[in-house]
């Protein structure tokens, strides 16, 4: 069974903002697919779906890592049974990556789930946020909410990654992966 991870910080105040597109996304598949209510666990929530378990880390994103155990453990989850969705400043709003695995890439939330699980190798949905204004503090990007023109992309985006995900489980990361990676959001 595969696992899609969300990545984002709890609380009201950070629900629309860029660092959140990994819950925002995890939440729109939620609904979508008519899962199960989200339940609470040690350091995460999560909902059940017909062939997936959707994850949310309820730490703040610096220490998303510190979830994974847990979750693995009462799901009985392998690394290769898991794919981790998140903000990715280094690709414009409107593109997704899919990736078998990689660096963090200068991702603290990443970082953490690399530290814990120490391997790089975790599938991964990239989301688009940039570009990071020049000028503009990096905590302040990726903390700032959406304008109202970006809302109307990140929806498109969003659906794209739903779709991707459903790829991924259904056909493979390889073939999400030549249909996605090249691919901007219209």
């Amino acid at each position: 069974m595969y696992c899609l991870v969300g990545l984002g910080n709890p609380g009201a105040q950070y629900v629309f903002t860029r660092h959140n597109v990994g819950f925002i996304l995890v939440d729109y598949i939620q609904n979508e697919c008519r899962c199960s209510p989200w339940e609470g666990e040690r350091l995460y929530i999560y909902s059940k779906c017909t062939d997936f378990i959707l994850i949310k880390p309820t730490t703040y994103m610096n220490l998303s890592g510190e979830a994974f155990p847990y979750f693995m453990r009462k799901f009985n989850l392998k690394i290769e049974d898991m794919i981790v969705a998140y903000d990715d400043i280094w690709l414009p709003l409107g593109k997704i990556r899919i990736r078998k695995k990689g660096s963090d890439g200068g991702h603290n939330g990443i970082k953490s789930i690399i530290d814990v699980l120490e391997t790089e190798n975790c599938k991964r949905i990239r989301i688009g946020i940039g570009p990071k204004p020049a000028g503009m503090r990096l905590a302040e990007f990726v903390l700032g909410e959406f304008s109202d023109e970006e809302l109307s992309k990140l929806y498109k985006v969003i659906t794209a990654a739903k779709e991707a995900f459903e790829v991924i489980i259904n056909d493979g990361i390889d073939k999400a992966m030549s249909m996605y990676n090249s691919k901007e959001v219209e």
